[in-house]
Formats: C-alpha cells, structure tokens, sequence
C-alpha cells in the first residue's frame, strides 16, 4: 500500500527486498534532484525484518548515486532530526510504526526533515512509474554508519528552553517503561538517566519481537498498569515500535487514553510560551479546553503528520500534535517524537505537585466512540452536504471529509473514507458514552445506503 509518506505491507507478501529497493531507488532520484547533495540518511526501527529491508534500501539509493548514512536502530523522530541537522538531501526511515510484526514499511522523508507531503509525493511517484536514472559504475554512491543520532536528539531535547532538568532531576521521579521491544530502549534510558529518574523498565530489548500490540492505546497496556501499581511509580511511559507516539499510565496504575499525552504537553507549553495549537480534526476536544484555558487558538488540520506540521508553520504555533500520542514541538524538530512528550510530562510533574491522575482530571474528560461503516455509492461529498443539512451542527469543516461541531453542547463527529478501504471511518466525542453512541448512530443512519 502506498500513501503519500510512505509505503507499507507484510513481508513477503505485500513487501519483499525487490519492492524496497525500487522505491528506495525512486526517492533517491527524488532527492538527487530536490535536496542539497547527495547524502541521503536511513534508519530503522527493531522489527525483525529491519536488517534484510534495510540492505535493500541502502542498495537503491546507492545505484542512483546517493551516499547513505546509515543511522541503524533508532527512533523515526532521530532520524528526522539527523537528516535536518546533517544538510541531507532526505532520509529512509525502515518502520512500520505502531503496526503489527508482520508489517513493514518505507517513510519518505525530505530535506527539511519532514515527511513528504502530496505534491512531493505525487512527484516522487512519477519517477517510481517511468525509468529510474541509475548511476555508473563509477558513480555509485557510498556508505557509512553514524552512530551520533541518539545523542544529537537528546541533546536537542534537553536544551528546550522551558525545560528545567535541574529541577526534575532534584525530584528523582519513580517511573515505569514500556518500549514493546521496539526503537525505543535505544533513547528511553538515557533520557530518564539524563532526568535523574529511578526507572522500572520491561520490554526493553531491542529485537523486534512485539511482546503485546505494538500501538500504545489504554487497551494494550495492561502489563505497564500493573508494573506502575506494584512498583509505586508516579508515572508509566509506553511507546510505539518508531517512537513517535506516547501513551500514559497514572501513578493509580490506570491508563490515561493516548489524547491525554497532547492536551497535558500542550498545558505545560502554553503555560511558558503563549501561542497557537494545532493539531487535526480527529483529536479530543479536551486540546480545545487546553487552549481556551490558556487564552489561546486551536487550529485543526487534515489528518496525517505532515498535514499538522505545514498548519504549524504556516500559523507560527507553539506546539501541536496528534490525539494518538504524538507531540510536536518546533523547539526539537517539526515531527512527533516520543521522547520530547516524555520530557515535557516531566516537567509537568515537577512543576506541579499533584498526582498524574488528579492533573490529568482537571482539564476534563469526554468519551469517543469510533465506528467505521461501508462506503455509500455515489458522490460522499453529495452525502456530507445532505449530513450537514439534516443533522444542523454550527460547526462544519469540510477540508478532510467532514467534521461536525456543536461547541455548547461539548460534543463532535469526524466522517472521513479510508485511503486503503471501501469503507468510511466515524468518529464521534461527546461528555459520556451514550451520547457519543447516539452521535454516531445518528450519522450511520443518516448516510446514504
């Protein structure tokens, strides 16, 4: 499946060494003629077939002429910041990111360090469907390991100016960790170690060998709330395979649901750096009462990173991010990072003296309900004008499907189709359960058949 980041499948199924290396090769003609040289950075996340599709991409690039860096094991985020910091021509990162062990994937990622958006992917697919360019023998590119990538992402964490690590250091903070054997036990430890915290760790290795649903969602985390009950730690940190998202576990050993992540970071930021947010028409509405709270604008986006990152640029925000867990801060780098959230939940601590959980209640709570049905026959755009009129939400949004708001009554859906399913996915959030449930029937029912 290709999207306009990356492609994906399952290997030797839908992915195989031959794939990898066509598309790897693409992009390095891609970024041959984009990007400032011809240093083109990669990187993997632990799955077991990294190594093998790793080779594979390495080979591609260099039979156009890129000369690779290869970064190895290491967060998605690392990779970014490494292709910014190194004045790369774009970057490969080898993950299949919260999908399950038989899954993997190519993510593209350009000059800036930011994944590709869809003009550039458009451009990176036209290359992919003619003849890609191969360099001579004499012109074939290089390879050499950088081993510095780890060190340069923490560096940059622990040098946002708001981020006091005296401070969080002085309150040697009881923490519990979750890395499901992926990328991140390769930055975890050292950033708690650099934070002064007292860590109980479990799934650590780096093998690639998924020990539980790889997505950090409160479902999958049942082995971290019981290390987080058992131990006394005041927080428990889960990550994903590519460590770009965050998920929280409350000092009472209770999953927060990952749109906590965001709206608590995004609390701790604005309370320094007044400033938009923005993030997509997917996320909690809990961001919303964070950013009133503090006197500020949110902004939404279309769903995917890269649509929330150009919104982000282009409004000068403060920070941003996904309700999946994923925290953007543009004082790091334009790109959800895992360890940057972890840091700033830190410091959230350390500046205020209540638990997690009573933090985490004070800017509210909301239910969502997420359903998907069968993609109706016809125009959907016929169907979002007929949903619109019928249902009478004071808040449309048409740039990515259709989202309805009804500000006072504290409640919203999201109507939006699937890029690899006939289907469309509805997303609905209200104060309780039930009126989500009935949010999304009343959408179902009112789609065309």
């Amino acid at each position: 499946m290709v999207s306009v980041s990356g492609v994906r499948g399952r290997v030797a199924e839908g992915l195989t060494p031959e794939i990898i290396a066509h598309f790897a090769a693409a992009f390095g003609a891609y970024a041959l003629r984009n990007g400032p040289g011809k240093t083109v950075v990669i990187g993997r996340d632990s799955r077991v077939s990294g190594p093998m599709f790793s080779r594979a991409a390495v080979a591609g690039l260099q039979s156009v002429g890129c000369d690779v860096v290869d970064v190895g094991v290491a967060p998605t985020p690392s990779v970014q910041l490494t292709v910014e910091e190194l004045g790369a021509a774009g970057g490969l990162a080898v993950t299949a990111s919260h999908n399950p062990i038989e899954w993997n994937a190519l993510k593209f990622i350009g000059p800036s360090g930011m994944f590709l958006d869809g003009e550039q992917s458009l451009e990176m697919r036209a290359i992919l469907d003619g003849e890609i360019p191969r360099a001579s023998w004499r012109d074939l590119g290089g390879y050499r390991e950088d081993d510095g990538a780890i060190d340069r992402h923490l560096e940059k964490i622990l040098s946002i100016p708001f981020l006091n690590v005296e401070k969080i250091r002085s309150r040697h903070f009881h923490v519990a960790l979750d890395c499901v054997r992926g990328a991140g036990g390769t930055i975890f430890p050292k950033l708690l170690e650099a934070l002064g915290c007292r860590v109980e760790a479990i799934n650590m290795e780096t093998d690639g060998l998924f020990p539980r649903e790889p997505e950090p969602v409160a479902a999958n985390l049942g082995e971290l709330e019981a290390l987080v009950a058992t131990s006394g730690a005041v927080v428990g940190f889960a990550t994903d395979p590519d460590v770009d998202r965050l998920s929280l576990v409350s000092e009472k050993g209770e999953a927060l649901g990952e749109d906590y992540t965001l709206a608590l970071a995004a609390r701790l930021v604005l309370g320094h750096r007044p400033g938009k947010v923005v993030t997509n028409l997917s996320t909690s509405r809990l961001l919303d009462d964070v950013a009133e709270q503090a006197g500020t604008t949110l902004v939404r986006a279309a769903v995917g990173e890269i649509n929330v990152v150009r919104k982000m640029e282009a409004e000068g925000a403060t920070i941003g991010g996904e309700g999946n867990g994923g925290v953007i801060l543009p004082d790091v780098h334009l790109t959800r990072d895992a360890p940057v959230a972890a840091a700033l939940i830190l410091q959230l601590l350390a500046e205020d003296d209540r638990p997690l959980s009573e933090i985490a209640a004070g800017i509210g709570h909301y239910e969502i309900v997420k359903e998907k049905v069968d993609r109706p026959a016809g125009s959907l755009d016929d169907a979002y004008q007929v949903l619109a009129e019928r249902l009478g939400a004071p808040g449309v949004d048409r740039q990515d499907g259709l989202r309805l708001d009804w500000p006072d009554e504290r409640r919203w859906a999201h109507l939006r189709p699937s890029g690899t399913e006939p289907i469309v996915r509805i997303i609905a959030e209200a104060p309780t359960r039930e009126e989500a449930s009935r949010l999304v029937e009343s959408l179902r029912g009112a789609l065309p058949a």
